[in-house]
C-alpha cells in the first residue's frame, strides 16, 4: 500500500458512535508540565528534492505542509488536524507523539493543535450553524450529528452554556457518512431557511422536509471532510480556538472548565 494510503486512511478515524469519551485534551497534556516552548521548526530548513519528494508519496499533502521535526532524519507532515514523521526518501512513515524526556513535553500535541487552529480559523462561520450569548467569554467548534443520543443531549444545554458565556460554533458531521438516513437529515437541516431552527427541531426528532439547496451537498461534504482531516473520533467532537481537541459530551459547567483550563495552557505556552 502506498504511503499517501496509509496517511488517507490515518485522516479517516472518526468512530461511528456518539462520543461522552474521556477528553482527548485531557490525554495529550497528561504527561506534560510547563517548560520553555520549543523554537519553531523553519519550513527553510527541508530541502527542496525532500519536500517535493515528501510530497509525491502523501495524498493530499502540500509542499509548505512539510516541516523539520525534532527527530533527525524525519520530517513532519501536518495536514488538518494529522501529524505524521516521514523519513526524506519518502519510504517510512510513523504516527504517534514525540515527548522530549528531558521537559516531558508531549511536541506533537502542540503541533496538532497548532494545526487544528490553523484548520478551524480557515473555515469560514457562513459555513457553521452558530449559537452565540451577547458577549461570549469563550467559543467552542462542534462537530455534531443530528441522530447522535449525546449531541442530542448536548444541544439542550445550549441555553446554559450561552448563559454561561459559551459561543457554540455547529458544523454538521453525519456519522454514518455520505447517502445514509443521517446524511439526508443533515442536508435538510442546512437547507432550512432558519438552519437554528431545523437544527434544534431535529435534534429533538422532529421531521424536517426533506430539501436540496444550490451549496446544500458541497457545504456538507466540506464539513463532514474537515471532520476527518481533524480526526475527529465521535460526536459531539468539541474543539477549542487553541485547537485543542477536548472531547466527547460534557455538561455546561465542565466544558467551562476545561476550556478555561485549555486557554490557560494555550496562554502560558505563547511566546
Amino acid at each position: 500500500m502506498r504511503p499517501g494510503r496509509i496517511f488517507a486512511r490515518l485522516l479517516a478515524t472518526a468512530t461511528l458512535c456518539c462520543a461522552a469519551a474521556t477528553p482527548v485534551f485531557a490525554q495529550d497534556k497528561a504527561a506534560t508540565k510547563p517548560a520553555a516552548k520549543p523554537a519553531p521548526t523553519a519550513k527553510a530548513a527541508v530541502p527542496a528534492d525532500v519536500r517535493a519528494r515528501v510530497v509525491s508519496k502523501m495524498d493530499g499533502a502540500k509542499p509548505e505542509d512539510v516541516s523539520v521535526s525534532p527527530i533527525p532524519g524525519f520530517y513532519e507532515v501536518a495536514v488538518g488536524g494529522m501529524i505524521v514523521y516521514v523519513t526524506g526518501d519518502g519510504k517510512y512513515l510513523f504516527s504517534g507523539n514525540v515527548y522530549d524526556l528531558d521537559t516531558q513535553q508531549n511536541l506533537t500535541a502542540e503541533r496538532r493543535s497548532t494545526a487544528r487552529a490553523k484548520a478551524l480559523a480557515a473555515a469560514s462561520e457562513s459555513d457553521m450553524i452558530i449559537f452565540s450569548p451577547p458577549n461570549p467569554k469563550m467559543t467552542v467548534t462542534v462537530f455534531t450529528d443530528v441522530d447522535c443520543q449525546f449531541c442530542r443531549r448536548f444541544h439542550t444545554q445550549i441555553a446554559d452554556l450561552n448563559k454561561a458565556g459559551v459561543r457554540v460554533r455547529y458544523l454538521l458531521y453525519p456519522r454514518t457518512g455520505p447517502g445514509t438516513q443521517s446524511w439526508k437529515e443533515a442536508e435538510a437541516v442546512w437547507c432550512s431557511k432558519d438552519r437554528r431552527e431545523a437544527l434544534t427541531r431535529a435534534k429533538r426528532g422532529e421531521e424536517i422536509k426533506a430539501q436540496t439547496c444550490a451549496d446544500g451537498a458541497k457545504a456538507l461534504k466540506a464539513q463532514y471532510q474537515l471532520g476527518d482531516d481533524l480526526g475527529i473520533e465521535g460526536t459531539p467532537a468539541i474543539f477549542t480556538q487553541s485547537g485543542d481537541y477536548i472531547g466527547g459530551y460534557m455538561t455546561p459547567a465542565e466544558l467551562v472548565n476545561t476550556v478555561a483550563q485549555a486557554q490557560k495552557a494555550a496562554a502560558a505556552a505563547a511566546p
